[in-house]
């Protein structure tokens, strides 16, 4: 039987010592016909492995409904990987961080208050058990021992930097062996007494997550578990951004001498990330140490391979390490993506969002606010509509726990913001003959990393004016996914609230391209029905990767969705990356 396994400080496969040179690439933040590409280029930078997370809301993005086509087609991922003598380690958790929504957990678990998740916990464990049997079933023709790439597979995610239920963790375990999943599992951790501590459990193998000091990390490994490889399955080469923060770069020179350490010592090496790609969509999530801190749309982790394909100065440094330490032939790369400048795109029709909620919701009418997973909502925005009497004197109207950023509007006119960062109230008077209240909520990512998890979305504990609470609310959930039912004027105006803005542009030669909004505030972009991801003026990022499959030969329609109105009313689509 063909299968990796431990033998001392040794990995064999097939009997054979080998060492692990890996990179993660995310088949999720990548459009399927540049797979090949990516896939590629790590072989080329003389990789033998690539390692993946497999995200469950995006397999079952509603309860009982999976999802595996397209940018989800796992099974064709490994198969692409197989063809190029890739090896495969999948990391399917059910948890898996990454800077993805939720940390991969659907939101549907937050419909239930009760629900506990990460832990032995029956009713959770249930709803696992219940992925596990369609997604594990995928996977079993892949694995090692049935002849394809998957060499090892991970149980759960860093779990000693969130709890120590190793009744949990041995189910998990159970779970994945009992559906035939015979290959090496492993756990990853920081290396850190309380992580390993919690995170670790008996014949499992165990690995370490670090960016730097390689050397004291795996002393705490070998402490804890003696004579086992060394192996790190997160080597952080670069960073991820949030909202407002700079761009995160790291040294290619720093990165490949730490990198050079490990190699010379023999220790296996997963780079997170190889190539990190795009939070398409509403899929970022945020994090949360002293506020909440939401992930930008660009995943590009500043990687040996950018977010759009790109060589970088770290990918020919590290390519030159793992040279000097084995035979891997001239480099070949396949032919480069050509990056195009469409011109000036005039956004000549426009629809306000408020004359469009019977088009794009269902309204739903409660005592209380309700959050979006009580609506049956995952991601995107909801209005929250009441009345109130007149007149009042100036107030503060509070949102006592809004999440993420509400826009106010009284009678359709904006009032201002509340947000979960700084300000949860706003002034307000109230004429004689009354005002509709209006409060558009969006959802700027679940947090995916830490005890603030539990993260449910929209208005959670009510809105009071003064110090009465409101109620009698009509809610319109607004999950963005159908734009196609708008229908749009060709009059290009601005109120200043929020409205959708539609242009076209004219493609001869495909490639890719970047959508940049100057003058725009904050809202998303759409091109042919494909959400591309947010926007936001306070960067750092400033233009949104458009790849190139995404778009046809001939007319491209281009839809914004922008919270704030806009005078500009055009969008520029560039050959040049912007990251801030």
């Amino acid at each position: 039987m063909s299968i990796l396994k431990v033998e001392g400080n040794e990995l064999l496969l097939n009997e054979e010592p080998i060492q692990l040179i890996s990179g993660s690439i995310h088949y999720f933040r990548v459009v399927p016909e540049y797979w090949e590409d990516r896939l590629l280029k790590l072989k080329a930078c003389g990789f033998n492995c690539v390692e993946t997370y497999v995200p469950w809301n995006l397999h079952e993005p509603k309860e009982g409904v999976y999802n595996f086509n397209g940018i989800a087609n796992i099974e064709e991922f490994i198969r692409i990987a197989e063809r190029l003598g890739l090896h495969v380690i999948v990391r399917p958790s059910p948890y898996i961080c990454a800077e993805w929504e939720f940390g991969g957990l659907p939101s549907w678990l937050l419909s239930d208050d009760n629900m506990r998740f990460r832990s032995y916990y029956e009713p959770y464990l249930d709803k696992v058990d219940r992925y596990f049997d369609v997604l594990l079933a995928k996977l079993k023709p892949l694995l090692k021992t049935n002849g394809g790439p998957i060499i090892a597979m991970q149980i759960e995610n860093e779990y000693g930097s969130f709890g120590n239920d190793k009744k949990y963790l041995n189910y998990i375990k159970e779970a994945m062996i009992k559906r035939g999943m015979d290959v090496q599992l492993f756990t990853s951790d920081g290396p850190e007494d309380i992580m390993l501590q919690g995170g670790t459990i008996e014949g499992v193998l165990a690995t370490v997550n670090f960016g730097s000091k390689p050397k004291e990390a795996f002393e705490k490994l070998q402490e804890y578990f003696p004579n086992t490889p060394n192996i790190v399955m997160e080597f952080w080469n670069g960073w991820f951004d949030h909202w407002g923060e700079e761009h995160h770069e790291r040294d290619p020179g720093e990165t490949a001498d730490t990198f050079v350490e490990m190699l010379k010592r023999g220790d296996s090496v997963n780079f997170y990330m190889f190539h990190g790609g795009t939070n398409f969509g509403f899929y970022n999530g945020a994090n949360y140490d002293e506020k909440y801190q939401p992930t930008v749309t660009s995943y590009d982790y500043d990687c040996p391979v950018s977010e759009t394909g790109d060589i970088t100065p770290k990918f020919h440094e590290v390519r030159k390490a793992i040279a000097n330490h084995k035979d891997i032939g001239e480099l070949k790369l396949p032919a480069p993506i050509p990056k195009m400048n469409y011109g000036t795109v005039t956004m000549n029709e426009s629809v306000s969002l408020f004359s469009s909620l019977d088009l794009l919701s269902q309204p739903i009418q409660r005592a209380n606010p309700e959050k979006m997973e009580k609506l049956g909502q995952d991601y995107g925005f909801t209005l929250y509509r009441t009345y109130i009497t007149g007149p009042r004197e100036s107030a503060e109207l509070t949102i006592q726990e809004v999440r993420d950023r509400a826009l106010v509007f009284a009678d359709n006119e904006y009032r201002g913001v509340i947000d979960r960062w700084e300000n949860n109230s706003i002034s307000l008077a109230v004429p004689k003959e009354g005002i509709k209240l209006d409060i558009v909520v969006e959802n700027m990512g679940r947090i995916n990393y830490g005890p603030k998890m539990i993260d449910p979305k929209g208005i959670t504990e009510g809105v009071r004016f003064e110090r009465q609470f409101l109620f009698d609310w009509t809610m319109y959930p607004l999950p963005m996914d159908n734009l196609q039912n708008l229908t749009f004027d060709d009059q290009r105006k601005s109120n200043g609230g929020p409205a959708f803005y539609k242009g076209s542009f004219h493609v001869n030669e495909i490639g890719d391209t970047f959508v940049e909004l100057p003058g725009w505030t904050k809202g998303f972009v759409v091109v042919n029905g494909f959400n591309l991801g947010r926007y936001w003026e306070i960067g750092p990022q400033e233009t949104l990767y458009l790849p190139g499959p995404l778009l046809k030969k001939g007319v491209n329609e281009i839809v914004v969705f922008e919270l704030h109105g806009t005078e500009n009313l055009e969008v520029n689509l560039i050959d040049t990356h912007k990251l801030g």
